[in-house]
């Protein structure tokens, strides 16, 4: 027996043992045990053994409460590089507990990140950079973050996995007010939350501050009292602060009139700017993130670009608990995938109170600027939050696309070779383009790099804008999930070559026993029906082909739940077979019914659709 405590201690805690020496503990084991309780434990540790040895950070010095932590984590994990080689995977162990990292400590990396602020470099709490196997486990850590940071960053690797600990920052960037007085043409008396640090500024503007930040917000969200819903009918709330004064009783008062912000109302004041994520994940091939819950980040929850595999199970961006005193999350979407392929799998996952979607998946298109020769374009990334990365690589297939009328032009064809510049892209192609350079604005998409998607078992509630955001050709299922007050459309499946340059077409897509609560209490952009197919079309009426689908049933929705206050359900743009039976729509009267579109379903240029 103290054979096997000995054994139990080194394997279950330590992970150490080699196979040199677990034949000579399984013949002292045998002797001493009876033989099926020895194959019993045999087979229950195994695994364990063959996990990975655990190097535990608290032996290089990190622990809950240590500083300058970026540092000290990035000098541990070279160490552990160096004697780790040859080892299929590598566990990096946090003890329980607070780790704080500021941004003053931070590791400087330069990062092009797909939909957020294009800033010359940033700050990086954790860098996991050209690693294979590398496993970080948190142990259920918090890692509180200060300043303006990229808190975890996994670039250049492969078979990484981040699980068990959360994301945080100890002074959110989002300040949060409670309405305490209404008094209509007066103005509205409001208090900040007691975290909040703010200052009326020499101009008389609220600004918000906190470590090398300083901000003025002028837009955010509200948030029912008690439901935490978004209040409803309201979407984006602007506002000028401007002349705002400090009362004797410690409120503020701007010249701020709104008479849907009732007394007992949250709001999330904001801004626009998105610089930083909370994890950044680019370059990597099969990466899985579990049980790993993001609280706050000064732009997306996650974000994935040039991808390939990713695994998300119980990921959250989500508030601590139902006690929780924050009503907001992330600045803009939960998860967010460009330009990716391999599998996408999203299960288990809470993602509630973001400033945008939950999850929008996606490819980019580049305008083609200059056609050289009948092989060489030259493409430019056209929107100023998705340039500076790599758009793709020799071998790859592309397709050409009509801006106005989103139809494709010429043949799918293959990168012979790629130079990248920041902002432009030339590109020679394997085969003539044949393309006529009078047609029109022209777009290029690269169908490599696209994703199948599994979203299921996932929660999405009280949040801005929409749900779910798919953009893509392969396989995508969305099931199982529940949709709750979204506040704008609860799935949407589009495809801009105009504004957002976001690719491509779905062409097999089954959204089936979801359920849908009370969705579209706002308006926002592609807010058309609790299903919204939305691609943006500006010349609808000249076109001659179909974006979405191209077979029957090429987009499904079955066996789905609608509880609505509401008439639309779906809406669809531009489909080749489009597929709604077996669904239950059940009204209710929570709110008022407002939405522009009457029609329960509103088809527009759609091609053999069943609606049953």
């Amino acid at each position: 027996m103290r054979i096997f405590l000995i054994f139990y201690y080194h394997i279950i805690n330590q992970h150490v043992l080699t196979f040199a020496i677990f034949p000579y503990l399984c013949r002292k084991l045998e002797k001493i045990m009876n033989k099926k309780f020895f194959i019993f434990l045999f087979v229950l540790l195994l695994p364990t053994v063959l996990s990975g040895r655990t190097y535990r950070m608290s032996d290089y010095g990190i622990r809950p409460g240590s500083r300058n932590l970026p540092s000290k984590i990035s000098k541990a994990m070279e160490k552990i590089r160096s004697i780790s080689a040859g080892e299929d995977t590598v566990i990096m162990q946090f003890l329980p507990g607070r780790y704080d990292f500021h941004a003053e400590d931070a590791l400087v990396r330069t990062y092009y990140i797909s939909n957020h602020d294009q800033t010359d470099t940033k700050a990086v709490g954790i860098a996991v950079e050209d690693w294979k196997g590398l496993v970080i486990d948190g142990s259920g850590a918090d890692f509180i973050f200060h300043g303006v940071m990229v808190p975890i960053a996994v670039t250049g690797s492969s078979d990484c996995t981040l699980r068990n600990f959360s994301v945080d920052f100890d002074n959110p960037q989002i300040a949060q007010v409670r309405i305490l007085e209404n008094r209509g043409d007066s103005g509205i008396l409001f208090r900040p939350e007691e975290w909040v640090r703010y200052r009326i500024s020499r101009d008389t503007v609220l600004e918000t501050y906190g470590e090398g930040w300083t901000l003025r917000p002028s837009t955010g969200i509200a948030f029912e009292a008690g439901t935490r819903h978004i209040l409803y009918n309201t979407g984006d709330i602007f506002y000028n602060t401007k002349g705002i004064r400090e009362t004797a009783e410690g409120l503020l008062a701007p010249l701020w009139k709104d008479s849907r912000l009732t007394p007992g109302t949250t709001v999330a004041m904001r801004t626009w700017k998105r610089p930083a994520p909370g994890i950044f994940l680019y370059g990597n091939r099969n990466t899985s993130v579990r049980n790993v819950k993001v609280h706050y980040a000064f732009g997306m929850g996650l974000i994935a670009q040039l991808c390939d595999g990713i695994t998300l199970d119980g990921f959250g961006v989500c508030l601590r608990g139902e006690d929780d005193p924050r009503y907001f999350t992330t600045q803009a979407d939960a998860t967010h995938f460009s330009q990716c392929k391999g599998v996408i799998t999203s299960v288990n996952g809470l993602y509630e109170g973001m400033m945008d979607d939950a999850i929008n998946i996606h490819g980019i298109y580049l305008r083609v600027i200059s056609i050289e020769n009948d092989r060489t374009i030259v493409g430019r990334f056209m929107h100023d939050q998705a340039w500076g990365f790599r758009w793709g690589c020799a071998g790859d297939s592309v397709q050409f696309i009509l801006s106005r009328t989103m139809e494709t032009a010429g043949k799918p064809n293959r990168i012979a070779d790629i130079m990248h510049g920041a902002r432009e892209v030339r590109i020679v192609l394997e085969n003539p383009h044949g393309l006529d350079a009078s047609a029109g604005e022209l777009g290029i998409e690269n169908i490599t790099w696209t994703p199948e998607v599994y979203f299921a078992g996932n929660t999405v509630r009280n949040n801005r804008a929409r749900g779910a955001l798919f953009s893509s050709p392969k396989r995508t299922i969305v099931e199982n999930n529940i949709f709750d007050h979204t506040s704008g459309t609860a799935i949407l499946l589009c495809g801009d070559c105009n504004g957002w340059y976001e690719s491509g077409p779905c062409r097999d897509v089954l959204i089936t026993g979801n359920t849908f609560i009370n969705a579209l209490t706002s308006m926002y952009q592609f807010t058309n029906a609790v299903i919204s197919i939305y691609p943006e079309i500006p010349d609808l009426a000249g076109q001659k082909q179909y974006f979405h689908g191209g077979k029957p049933g090429a987009i499904t929705v079955t066996g789905n739940t609608f509880e609505t206050f509401d008439s639309p359900i779906l809406y669809a743009k531009s489909v080749d077979g489009l597929v709604f039976k077996d669904n239950r729509i059940i009204r209710n009267r929570e709110y008022p019914p407002f939405h522009r579109i009457r029609a329960r379903f509103l088809l527009e240029k759609v091609h053999r659709a069943e609606i049953d």
